[in-house]
């Protein structure tokens, strides 16, 4: 993992995506690669302020610094359909493009078959039988999803097959 030195003189251990993080914005201001450029710097700043939150700093772990990528990818994702739906498909073309650049430092999607099939052993695990279940479940699923699907897919699933 790679460590800094801190200003009073302590040794920081600063994980590995955040330092990828870096590491990729330095080499995309080198190539003059705006979009990444403009992207990775947008997720370090929210990266940043995640880290000064609350009652003292501190550094995120690698989980950490997914949940605020995850989040930012959303803010995109977001953005692009508002856009989209004005009538704005230059400005929904970019924010596309940097939710891209942003997904490409999260762990890969569920697909809906997968998603499907990991929902039904979360429902065949707790012997759950309706909608009265959901919360058992959509815990239990949530915990086993770990990022890897948004909270509304994985909410719609589960209420699927609960009411099926």
């Amino acid at each position: 993992m790679p460590t800094r030195l801190a200003a009073r003189g302590t040794l920081v251990v600063v994980p590995d995506l955040k330092s990828k993080l870096r590491d990729d914005l330095t080499t995309a201001m080198k190539a003059r690669d705006e979009l990444t450029t403009a992207t990775l710097r947008m997720v370090l700043a929210a990266v940043s302020a995640e880290e000064v939150a609350g009652k003292e700093a501190r550094e995120l772990s690698d989980d950490e610094v997914q949940a605020v990528l995850r989040r930012e990818a959303k803010k995109r994702r977001e953005a692009a359909e508002a856009f989209a739906g004005a009538g704005r498909s230059e400005q929904a073309a970019r924010e596309q493009a940097e939710g891209d650049v942003v997904a490409a430092y999260l762990p890969a999607q569920l697909s809906d078959e997968d998603l499907a099939a990991l929902v039904a052993e979360v429902v065949a695990a707790t012997g759950a039988s309706g909608m009265g279940d959901m919360g058992k479940v959509m815990g239990r699923a949530n915990g086993q999803v770990a990022g890897r699907a948004e909270g509304g897919r994985v909410a719609a699933e589960v209420r699927r097959q609960l009411s099926a």
